[in-house]
């Protein structure tokens, strides 16, 4: 993905595998190029457009139906192509859905990559999504009844400065390091650690 280099997502990597030498606990690092495709919004606003445009046509023309019909049609795919274009499409799409969508995906991936499997609940997931410019740290119930309310939104709040910056990999390795010093304080490496899950940034397009 363009949005972070392959020397960042070693940087990210080693990180990981840094933090989780201090810790049982594990990490997940998961960079995500959108959570929903938004599909359906060119079409919803397509058709909103199209259903509008008869109207006046039959109330101030003396048009025949078939005219009006096929300028329907017209307006139609001109929207949908219009609205198509991915820019314009995540444009339409209200921030509250967009984050919504976000939350939902950074949830799934929670589960998909089964941090919430993890030996003492100690999973922590670190989940961007570039599209809707969201970003969130999902920590399991071991880890997250030990840390003081507020204490994740600052690093995501450090991730995203470092992300509008232009710097994503530092970012990431920032949020990969606050989040191993967390748990290393609470959960410090036991005589058996299996790493549990990848220690590398999973991108997923």
């Amino acid at each position: 993905m363009a949005f972070i280099s392959n020397t960042d997502q070693a940087r990210i990597g080693a990180a990981i595998a840094a933090a989780e030498k201090k810790t049982s606990g594990e990490i997940v690092a998961v960079l995500s190029g959108e959570s929903a495709s938004y599909l359906h919004v060119p079409f919803l606003w397509a058709a909103l457009i199209a259903l509008i445009v008869p109207w006046p046509l039959v109330y101030f023309t003396w048009w025949p139906v078939q005219w009006i019909y096929l300028i329907q049609l017209g307006v139609f795919l001109a929207v949908l192509l219009l609205t198509l274009p991915r820019r314009v499409r995540y444009a339409l799409v209200p921030q509250s859905i967009k984050t919504e969508r976000a939350h939902r995906r950074a949830v799934e991936q929670f589960l998909v990559q089964n941090l919430h499997t993890t030996a003492g609940r100690t999973g922590v997931l670190i989940y961007v999504s570039v599209a809707e410019r969201y970003a969130e740290i999902i920590a399991d119930t071991g880890i997250d009844a030990k840390v003081p309310n507020g204490t994740w939104q600052a690093i995501v709040d450090d991730l995203t400065s470092n992300i509008s910056a232009g710097r994503a990999g530092e970012g990431f390795v920032h949020a990969v390091e606050r989040s191993g010093e967390l748990l290393a304080q609470h959960f410090p490496p036991g005589t058996r650690d299996p790493n549990e899950l990848p220690n590398h940034l999973i991108v997923i397009d």
